[in-house]
């Protein structure tokens, strides 16, 4: 049998060596940007003990995706504006894992309307990590939380063009809140172009343009847009409440620079 050369061999073991580095390099930049303790979202969605009325609720707004979308990891702080019922709280909680924590914001007279509903899931053992704080929407955030990670804002910005909120305040408090290359992402219902706020109430739609320029006017600066929720055969004219085809929405992810 015949040897190979020594010289061939020492190259052939540099380049498996060379290679295998790469590799390592790789799947560590992949950890830093993705985070090694990323959950897995599907099974998140699928855990047992979630009521079937947020399984029904899932139709229609794909949490899995809209998870993936945020980049939620097990240990981050987390902000939910205007959490509401608390379904997207719930899901948030699971994600960020015992680690973390999530901060529910809801206003007092949001509260009036939701604040049974929020009890009940209050009692779910996947909530225990989760602080419900009662404030305004323009000062949403105690003055002893900050460094966060995350803020979500689902389905809710458009409600405030129509309650007597100072959207410019509340968007420069988000800001001041996240931590340096901190996430702001808000999904909404859209509204056609030039409709601007002016259908915040009637059709509980916004412009997305126009909150973008809101929101980047307090200094975030957009990072991705998800068309995971984009249904173009919505024609935007029409309240979003029992739509007879599928509602518009678009899910935007802004960055506080670092």
């Amino acid at each position: 049998m015949t040897r190979p050369p020594l010289r061939r061999v020492a190259c052939v073991f540099m380049v498996g060596m060379l290679t295998l580095s790469a590799t390592r390099a790789q799947q560590t930049n992949q950890d830093a940007n993705h985070g090694s303790n990323t959950p897995d979202y599907e099974a998140i969605v699928a855990s047992p003990d979630r009521s079937d009325a947020d399984r029904q609720t899932d139709q229609r707004r794909q949490p899995a995706k809209m998870l993936a979308f945020t980049g939620v990891v097990s240990g981050m702080k987390v902000l939910d504006m205007e959490a509401g019922a608390g379904y997207s709280t719930e899901l948030l909680a699971r994600a960020v894992g015992p680690g973390g924590v999530v901060y529910a914001q809801d206003s007092a007279a949001v509260m009036e309307r939701v604040k049974d509903k929020f009890d009940v899931r209050a009692k779910n053992p996947a909530m225990h990590n989760v602080v419900h704080i009662i404030r305004d929407f323009d000062d949403p955030i105690p003055p002893d939380v900050s460094g966060l990670d995350l803020i979500t804002f689902f389905f809710a910005y458009h409600d405030m063009t129509y309650m007597p909120v100072d959207r410019a305040r509340m968007n420069e408090k988000m800001f001041a809140a996240l931590k340096p290359g901190g996430f702001l992402v808000i999904a909404d219902h859209a509204a056609k172009p030039g409709d601007g706020t002016a259908v915040g109430k009637t059709l509980h739609r916004i412009e997305e343009a126009t909150l973008r320029k809101e929101i980047e006017a307090a200094g975030f600066r957009l990072t991705a847009k998800g068309d995971f929720l984009h249904h173009p055969e919505d024609p935007r004219d029409v309240p979003v409440f029992h739509p007879a085809v599928p509602v518009d929405e678009f899910v935007l992810k802004f960055q506080k620079p670092q």
